[in-house]
């Protein structure tokens, strides 16, 4: 069980870049442990304010419960206390409220709340969903504003004044009137996370309105890249920024986009490119094809040639 208040948790994650590692799966599809504790140790030589195990591209949406628990137990342990770990949960109240209870168990230290599965509903229903999940752990807990569950600035600070332990908003909506109410309303009450897909391109807008760090997938293969790139952000270095955008994020992101499914898919096939291979993505998610495998290592040569170069 964490020992780590919700607020120190918070405030930890926005002083710096947050790792968000793939989930690593054996030719047959199942949870290859041994690798996965690897790579996370990998991740930890360098700068990490968090690591969020079995998020989104932890491929959250094709683990069980049962599986959340065991990658965030993995984490935990090879984390040893270094980074805060959270993990990820979602679906139906019932099933989100038992992942929070595991991943507590476990010795995560905050939960990512991803959407409820498939339906919509109201500010309402959106808000005691939310407020299930934070009475049922001490944990501090991060709503992801995405898809079918957006809360608005109202429901969102009534949470805040029930819920000591709600201390995060990731925000993966891109409704820049929505974040403005939102950072005015609620301040430094809470943490802001940016979390729309290739998080890079949005980094410098967002960080006007409060958003200090973001999730970077890519830093799953090209680390150096993805800390500097954060670096640059955050020192207004709008000519390094640019140029990242230019010669890296936005080709890859073209890349990305030719196959829906592709945001997850695309980070395991970086790891490929870098010989750190985390095994194929669960159906119904779907590999790179060998040519986008080959464009795609030859963007990352372009920026980080020593990557390819340690993998040769």
């Amino acid at each position: 069980m964490t020992t780590l208040a919700p607020t120190t948790m918070a405030k930890t994650l926005g002083q710096g870049l947050l790792s968000f590692p793939v989930t690593h799966f054996t030719a047959e599809g199942a949870f290859d442990e041994a690798p996965y504790r690897a790579h996370c140790a990998w991740m930890l030589e360098h700068e990490l304010a968090g690591l969020f195990a079995a998020g989104g591209t932890g491929e959250f949406f094709s683990l069980t419960p049962t599986e959340v628990a065991t990658v965030v137990a993995a984490a935990v342990a090879e984390t040893n206390g270094r980074t805060p770990v959270i993990s990820g949960c979602g679906y139906g109240t019932a099933i989100a409220t038992g992942i929070a209870r595991d991943a507590e168990k476990a010795g995560a230290d905050g939960l990512l709340l991803l959407p409820p599965y498939l339906v919509g509903s109201k500010q309402e229903g959106l808000a005691q969903h939310i407020e299930a999940v934070c009475r049922v752990t001490g944990m501090g807990v991060i709503v992801y504003n995405r898809d079918n569950a957006v809360v608005n600035d109202e429901t969102l600070a009534r949470l805040c004044e029930r819920n000591p332990n709600l201390v995060g908003y990731k925000d993966g909506v891109g409704d820049i009137e929505l974040m403005t109410r939102i950072f005015a309303r609620m301040g430094d009450r809470l943490t802001y996370i940016g979390g729309l897909p290739t998080a890079e391109t949005f980094a410098v807008p967002y960080l006007t309105m409060g958003v200090t760090t973001y999730s970077s997938a890519i830093f799953n293969f090209v680390p150096d890249w993805a800390l500097a790139f954060y670096k640059a952000v955050r020192a207004n270095d709008q000519a390094t920024v640019i140029d990242g955008l230019r010669r890296f994020v936005l080709p890859y992101i073209a890349l990305r986009n030719r196959g829906q499914g592709y945001a997850v898919s695309i980070v395991k096939a970086g790891m490929r490119a870098v010989g750190r291979d985390a095994g194929p993505v669960r159906t119904p998610l779907t590999d790179l094809t060998a040519a986008e495998n080959a464009e795609l290592r030859a963007l990352i040569e372009g920026i980080s040639p020593q990557s390819l170069a340690a993998a040769a």
